[in-house]
């Protein structure tokens, strides 16, 4: 009673996260899909605002076809200057 078995534990721990990476890649490959259908490949973008729509339609996955539309309006970066 009570014996800890570190194996079957270690086990049991790879099986759960091998299911969740395979998750995670159909959630983002169906964001990629999506992404295509919208035709965000199409032209490479411009700005950071166009990198970012694609970026966050793609994590937004399989949400992308429950009425999920989003988007990046506006993007600043902060370049850092050289020193003089």
């Amino acid at each position: 009673m009570g014996y800890y078995d570190e194996r079957s534990y270690r086990g049991y721990g790879v099986r759960y996260g091998g299911g969740f990476t395979v998750l995670l890649f159909i959630w983002l490959l169906i964001g990629v899909i999506a992404a295509g259908q919208r035709h965000y490949y199409d032209n490479a973008p411009t700005n950071c605002a166009g990198t970012g729509t694609i970026a966050v339609t793609i994590l937004a996955g399989p949400l992308n076809y429950a009425g999920v539309n989003p988007k990046i309006h506006e993007c600043n970066v902060n370049v850092p200057q050289p020193s003089p």
